[in-house]
């Protein structure tokens, strides 16, 4: 795995990029990542401050282990230049582009950071949330190695192909798959779209769960009750890193003994379930560390 695939992104929050409390009270959550967005969360005439603003919460060094993004407006929109110019000179950990459709917009924008001055930590994350996205996710995912995180917009999906928010997301479900194999066949994170009735923390629990089972590294959030159920949700369990354990010391015991056959608990163990128990160690370590 990559050192980006490595790095925890359990728990992404959106955080309204015009709201100064939201900043400061995002500096306490146990998030790990935060986008602070300048797209959706901000009205047109409050665009210009919040870029200031965000760009100051970036370089004031005030968000500990959190991983700091920021959400600019789209391609083709009246802020989009400024805001990409702006946020290269704050350089956050990541920059986030909506409606990213195809490998030319990829390698555009990391032209225009490049030419911005962006320092080399500040990586491309790009949205996938058009079925045009969805159709070339194989080539969006692959288009430049400076593109670290794919992050799925369920929401605009679910407008743009006139599906329905449903329990269990089976219109999406199709989507979801396409751009998760996407970024695993290049090597990139991704993260699954937000939930929206954050009163419903049974229904949330479910869908954090589906993407976890899915595949995905995280989710994004729009509420602080959010995070500690996604952290959870998208960690190794006890159980998980306990197995881990298990698996590599049983392997490397039959490889010193020069044995072919390994078993744990009756199961058969060939090299993938050694490299899964890696990856899940490594994954656990990184979270203990941050």
């Amino acid at each position: 795995m990559t050192s980006e695939q490595l790095r925890p992104r359990r728990s992404v929050l959106y955080m309204p990029g015009a709201n100064e409390r939201a900043l400061e009270k995002a500096k306490g959550l146990d998030a790990d990542a935060l986008i602070l967005d300048l797209e959706d969360a901000v009205a047109p005439d409050a665009k210009p401050e919040a870029r200031e603003r965000v760009c100051a919460a970036v370089q004031s060094g005030e968000y500990g282990h959190r991983e700091l993004t920021i959400r600019v407006n789209g391609i083709g929109t009246e802020w989009h230049d400024d805001d990409l110019t702006a946020v290269a000179e704050a350089g956050p950990h990541g920059i986030l582009v909506p409606k990213v459709n195809s490998a030319d917009e990829v390698r555009a924008l990391v032209a225009a950071l490049e030419k911005a001055g962006a320092p080399d930590h500040t990586m491309l994350w790009a949205m996938v949330e058009t079925p045009v996205a969805i159709l070339h996710a194989e080539e969006i995912a692959a288009a430049h190695e400076h593109l670290a995180v794919l992050v799925m917009g369920t929401n605009d999906l679910v407008n743009e192909t006139f599906a329905l928010h449903v329990p269990g997301r089976a219109p999406l479900v199709p989507s979801l798959t396409i751009a998760l194999l996407a970024a695993r066949a290049a090597g990139k994170a991704i993260l699954d779209g937000v939930y929206n009735d954050v009163k419903n923390e049974e229904g949330f629990a479910a869908e954090a769960r589906q993407g976890r089972e899915m595949g995905f590294d995280g989710k994004t959030l729009i509420h602080p009750s959010q995070v500690e159920p996604t952290n959870e949700a998208f960690a190794p369990s006890e159980t998980d890193v306990e197995h881990a354990g298990e698996v590599i010391e049983a392997y490397e015991q039959a490889q010193a003994e020069g044995r072919g056959v390994v078993t744990v608990n009756g199961r058969m163990i060939e090299h993938l379930h050694v490299r899964d128990a890696q990856r899940i160690l490594a994954l656990h370590e990184a979270i203990a560390s941050r």
